[in-house]
């Protein structure tokens, strides 16, 4: 396991759109464990491949015992909103406040190619929906929302993950 070089705004890679993964491959593997490395690393909560620069839909997540690998996510439903700050790796030293569903429901595969479904609320709905924008290069300063100078971030309820559930792909 190595780290991987985080990518920086402007690299040109952040803007592009990340390729679906036909088969998670053991070069592929090996990537997600350097994502994890490098994320942790660099004290993020999420990494997405193209942040270090692979076009592929691939983020993982890290916030506190949650450590999930998401390979060609889709959001199956999303609701509610509330305001947060959010910063990146790829824009160091730089935050903002964004507006974001407070909860979301995604399915995805992990780096074994089990699928699953997600159901998180804030800020893990938020890191996942954040590192979601980078399969799309969009960045979190794309979606920044004006405040007041004292802007103080909603009380967010302690339970993040709602629901993590395995499902058998159909063929």
């Amino acid at each position: 396991m190595a780290l991987r070089e985080v990518r920086f705004v402007p690299d040109s890679v952040l803007r592009k759109s990340a390729k679906p993964v036909k088969e998670m491959t053991p070069r592929l593997q090996t990537l997600v464990k350097d994502m994890y490395n490098t994320m942790d690393n660099e004290d993020g909560i999420g990494l997405a491949a193209p942040q270090v620069g692979i076009l592929k839909r691939i983020f993982t997540v890290g916030i506190g015992d949650i450590r999930l690998c998401f390979v060609n996510p889709e959001v199956l439903e999303q609701s509610g909103e509330y305001l947060d700050i959010e910063g990146c790796l790829s824009i160091p030293g730089e935050t903002g406040v964004v507006e974001r569903p407070t909860y979301v429901k995604v399915r995805a595969m992990d780096e074994n190619n089990k699928e699953f479904i997600i159901e998180a609320r804030y800020l893990l709905a938020r890191c996942i929906l954040h590192e979601l924008d980078h399969l799309d290069g969009v960045l979190f300063t794309d979606k920044l929302v004006d405040v007041e100078d004292d802007f103080e971030p909603e009380e967010q309820e302690e339970d993040l993950l709602i629901s993590l559930t395995y499902t058998k792909k159909e063929n």
